[in-house]
């Protein structure tokens, strides 16, 4: 589960962290009050559940009440890739002379969580990861141990600062956000930018957390939220009513399957042979025919979807039963596209012949049927 910037924000001030003054507002009438009583120029910041956003427009800086309101009516209902802005986060505009990055996140492959902090924050830290490793430091906790200020202080260790105070300030907060990341069953907990002042204090300038959804049970706080209605992303939001595992992507091939390993497998083999991925959609074991066409209405939805590859190995989902749901589900679509089918296991031969009577593509192997509908879209 993703968290809004504001509700971020105030986990972190239960904890000991400062953040800039303000609040949230939903309509510009709203941002008029909280602009009057912060009294000074102002940073409205659209509460959107992506990434980014500052460079889509999605922060506006106003010196007063008046240029406040202009920049809510403007930001208020606009779109940051593809998710609606319906409220805002109306902040004191910072004096920044510094920028750091810190975050707790878990490396997947190490089956631990990591720590990277850098003295180099702001908007490009990704492009500092790529071209300039060496200014990001990682440590991995060892979870017998855990990770305390100490460890904190010999993380950061590598890099220069203006005397020890700001060593030790860093420090601490990064050894506050692994706290938080422990206490909220958190996937992720990142400041980006951790800004200096001008008056030497550190202060969450922005902030994220994910939560982990298989541990929500022990969050008892966030149940109401409802997951499907909380994000933003329509799409998302939609295949979480319906119970679907789909996540959206950039690419302009649909991506359907049955069980998260072979949709990856999927997913790389469109990489691998020139293609880009628009989604990731696992309809799981078992499937019925109604969840089959479900998912393919949902990635047929997609804007900007050319072609579709639905690849299904039958072991407890039967082909047939797959079949009889791409046929039903494409009868339901209005705007058809390209579909390739590569069916494979329980009453695959049946499956096979449904679908080619329905006019359908089907494929023996998924790198023949992953060329086609890459040849598809190329066209």
């Amino acid at each position: 589960m993703k968290l809004f910037e504001f509700e971020a924000k105030d986990i972190l001030r239960k904890y000991g962290l400062q953040t800039p003054s303000g609040s949230i507002a939903r309509d510009p009438v709203e941002v008029e009050i909280v602009a009057k009583r912060l009294g000074k120029p102002v940073a409205l910041k659209a509460q959107v559940l992506v990434s980014g956003r500052g460079k889509s427009g999605g922060i506006q800086f106003a010196d007063d009440v008046g240029e406040a309101k202009k920049a809510a009516i403007y930001l208020i209902g606009s779109h940051i890739k593809g998710n609606v802005v319906r409220s805002l986060l109306v902040e004191e505009k910072l004096s920044i002379v510094d920028q750091y990055y810190a975050s707790i996140t878990i490396d997947r492959q190490a089956r631990r969580y990591v720590v990277l902090a850098s003295t180099n924050g702001g908007v490009d830290v990704e492009e500092t990861a790529l071209t300039s490793p060496n200014r990001i430091s990682r440590y991995w906790v060892d979870p017998a141990t855990g990770f305390n200020e100490e460890t904190a202080k010999a993380t950061v260790a590598q890099f220069s600062f203006n005397g020890d105070r700001d060593i030790t300030e860093f420090a601490s907060v990064i050894a506050t956000l692994y706290r938080v990341a422990m206490d909220y069953d958190a996937e992720l907990v990142e400041i980006n930018p951790l800004a200096k002042t001008s008056s030497g204090e550190f202060i969450a300038a922005d902030a994220r957390i994910v939560l982990d959804d298989n541990a929500l049970f022990r969050h008892p706080e966030f149940e109401d939220r409802g997951s499907a209605g909380m994000d933003d992303n329509p799409r998302e939001a939609e295949a979480k009513r319906q119970n679907l595992a789909y996540v959206d992507l950039s690419g302009d091939i649909g991506i359907i399957g049955n069980g998260a390993g072979l949709v990856m497998a999927t997913m790389d083999l469109v990489h691998l042979l020139g293609g880009r991925a628009a989604n990731f959609l696992d309809i799981g074991g078992g499937a019925q025919p109604e969840v089959v066409g479900k998912g393919l209405m949902l990635v047929m939805s997609k804007p900007g979807v050319k072609a579709v590859l639905i690849n299904i190995l039958g072991g407890i989902t039967r082909c047939d039963l797959a079949a009889r749901g791409i046929i039903g589900g494409l009868s339901e679509v209005a705007d058809e596209k390209p579909v390739a089918v590569r069916l494979m296991g329980t009453n695959d031969e049946v499956g096979r012949e449904m679908l080619r009577l329905a006019g359908i593509p089907v494929y023996p192997d998924m790198e023949t049927a992953t060329k086609k509908v890459i040849g598809w879209v190329k066209r």
